[in-house]
C-alpha cells in the first residue's frame, strides 16, 4: 500500500460510513532494529495547516482557542482501528463520539445558525 497516496487526504467515513472529515496526517513510529511503524491517523485543521507551515499552525491553533473551538489539537485515531482502505478510510468508531468534527460543530453553532434561512 502506498500510504500517501491510498491514506492522505482521503474521505474519513465511520462503521456507519457517516464522513468524519479528512485524513489531514499520518504519525509513524521508529524503534530501533525495527522498521516504521504506521501508528496513527491525524484529523484536524492544524495538521493540515503544519503541512503548510508549522508557524500557520501555531496561528491557527491560536485563533481555534481563542474562538472557543475546543479543538486545538489534532484528533488521533490509532491504526488499528482502520477497517478499510478503499476510496474512503473506515474507522471502527463513530463520528459523533469523537473530536473529528469538532470544528464542523462550532461553525454549525456559532456560524451557520445565524444565518437567515439556514435552520
Amino acid at each position: 500500500m502506498d500510504i500517501i497516496r491510498d491514506v492522505l487526504d482521503n474521505q474519513l467515513v465511520d462503521r456507519n460510513q457517516h464522513e468524519m472529515g479528512k485524513v489531514d496526517g499520518i504519525v509513524m513510529e521508529w524503534e530501533d532494529g525495527k522498521p516504521p511503524r504506521l501508528a496513527y491517523i491525524e484529523v484536524g485543521v492544524t495538521t493540515l495547516a503544519n503541512r503548510l507551515n508549522p508557524r500557520l499552525a501555531q496561528w491557527v491553533a491560536a485563533i481555534a482557542s481563542k474562538w472557543g473551538t475546543k479543538q486545538t489539537e489534532p484528533f488521533r485515531i490509532s491504526w488499528s482501528k482502520v477497517r478499510d482502505v478503499g476510496i474512503d478510510v473506515e474507522v471502527d468508531m463513530e463520528a459523533e463520539t469523537t473530536p473529528a468534527l469538532g470544528y464542523e460543530k462550532w461553525l454549525r453553532d456559532r456560524i451557520i445558525k445565524r444565518i437567515p434561512g439556514a435552520g
